[in-house]
C-alpha cells in the first residue's frame, strides 16, 4: 500500500512537470513568424504624400548614396531608415513653411527594388536577384536554382560590406538540404542584407 501511494505521488509529479514545460512540438505550430520591418535601400522607389498639398505628392527614387531630394525640404538621408522615420524628417523640413500645424505626411515604399543580393559559385543559376522582401540564405540558394553537383553546402559564405571592408559569415546547410535540420540549424539561418553576395564553393 505504501508503494502504491508513492507511485501515485510520483506519477502526479511527472504529470505536473509535463504540463509546466511544453514541448517544442506543442509550441512550434502556434509560434508567430517574426517579420522584419523594411528599411530603405538605394534604388527603392518611395511615395511621399503631404495631405492637402497635391504639389507635394511625389514618387522619388533613392540615389546610390542613400539620399533623395524633396521640394521645400532639400536633401534627405534615407539609407537604413523606416518609412515612419522619413515621415518625421519631411514634417520637420516643412515646419518653417506653415504657421500652424504641418499637414500629415505619409510615406510608403512603392517599389523595394533596392533590396538586391547576388549568388555565385556552384549553383545552377548564379546571378543577381531582387527579392522585394527579406530572404534568408537558404531562400537565396533556392532562387539561384539550388546547389550544383559537387557543391560544398557545408561551407557556404556570405560576403557583407562593412564600411570599406567585407565581413564573411559562414553558414552550414548540409543537414538542412538533406531534410534533417536541427532546431539550431533553422534558428541560425542568417537573413541577407542588400548588397550581400552568397558564395557556394
Amino acid at each position: 500500500m505504501i508503494f502504491s501511494v508513492r507511485a501515485a505521488r510520483h506519477c502526479a509529479a511527472v504529470g505536473l512537470l509535463a504540463l509546466a514545460v511544453p514541448t517544442v512540438a506543442q509550441s512550434a505550430p502556434n509560434a508567430p513568424a517574426q517579420l522584419r520591418a523594411y528599411r530603405i535601400n538605394p534604388g527603392d522607389e518611395i511615395e511621399i504624400y503631404v495631405w492637402g498639398e497635391e504639389r507635394l505628392q511625389r514618387i522619388v527614387k533613392v540615389l546610390p548614396d542613400g539620399t533623395f531630394s524633396f521640394p521645400l525640404v532639400g536633401q534627405i538621408d534615407a539609407l537604413g531608415k523606416l518609412p515612419a522615420d522619413i515621415e518625421t524628417l519631411v514634417s520637420k523640413g516643412l515646419r518653417s513653411q506653415y504657421r500652424d500645424t504641418v499637414p500629415q505626411v505619409t510615406v510608403s515604399v512603392k517599389s523595394p527594388m533596392g533590396l538586391q543580393f547576388s549568388v555565385a559559385g556552384k549553383v545552377k543559376a548564379a546571378g543577381a536577384f531582387t527579392a522585394g522582401r527579406y530572404v534568408n540564405v537558404l531562400e537565396a540558394l533556392v532562387m539561384a536554382g539550388g546547389p550544383a553537383d559537387f557543391a560544398d553546402v557545408g561551407n557556404v559564405a556570405i560576403l557583407r560590406k562593412s564600411g570599406t571592408g567585407l565581413n564573411v559569415i559562414k553558414v552550414r546547410l548540409t543537414d538542412i538540404l538533406k531534410g534533417n535540420p536541427s532546431g539550431r540549424d533553422l534558428a541560425g539561418l542568417p537573413q541577407l542584407e542588400s548588397g550581400d553576395t552568397v558564395i557556394v564553393p
